[in-house]
């Protein structure tokens, strides 16, 4: 089945789809920050603190659909100087992660200010084979929140 994957706000989703997402316990398995239940304050703290990075640096992270249909979270969060890319996808749709990746990675290619994506990942994430297939490198580690995450980095120009 061909999926049309599109990207919408996150202000457009209904919180409870968000809530059912970020309370599946196989979306927590790699999310070490994940410490709290997902409620409607939560939903509403989350995609408020996103709208934020929209108002504040003009890009954020977006609501993902495949077939209109919400499947997950992602795209860039300015960190300092660098642009992070994230995608939490909900569990039916782990098998899309490359292809999503590839679209949010193809946006920033276009986009000027952005001349390389960092990706941070959990040290239990052990299959990082996507990442050096896109030409992300390694770079070390870095501490966020007190966890230990590692860090790679794609030049987009």
């Amino acid at each position: 089945m061909k999926h049309g994957i599109t990207f919408a706000r996150l202000p457009s989703i209904e919180p409870n789809q968000i809530i059912a997402h970020m309370s599946d316990p196989r979306v927590a398995v790699h999310m070490p920050l994940l410490t709290f239940e997902w409620d409607e304050t939560a939903v509403t703290k989350f995609v408020a603190a996103k709208e934020e990075c929209w108002r504040r640096d003009g890009l954020g992270h977006w609501a993902i659909l495949s077939s209109g249909e919400y499947i997950g979270w992602g795209g860039f969060q300015k960190e300092g100087d660098e642009w992070d890319y994230g995608l939490v996808l909900n569990p039916s749709a782990f098998g899309l992660g490359a292809r999503i990746t590839q679209k949010a990675i193809a946006f920033a290619v276009a986009d000027e200010r952005i001349p390389f994506v960092t990706f941070l990942l959990p040290p239990s994430r052990k299959n990082l084979g996507a990442l050096a297939r896109l030409g992300a490198k390694p770079v070390g580690e870095t501490d966020s929140d007190g966890v230990v995450f590692l860090k790679f980095r794609l030049e987009t120009q």
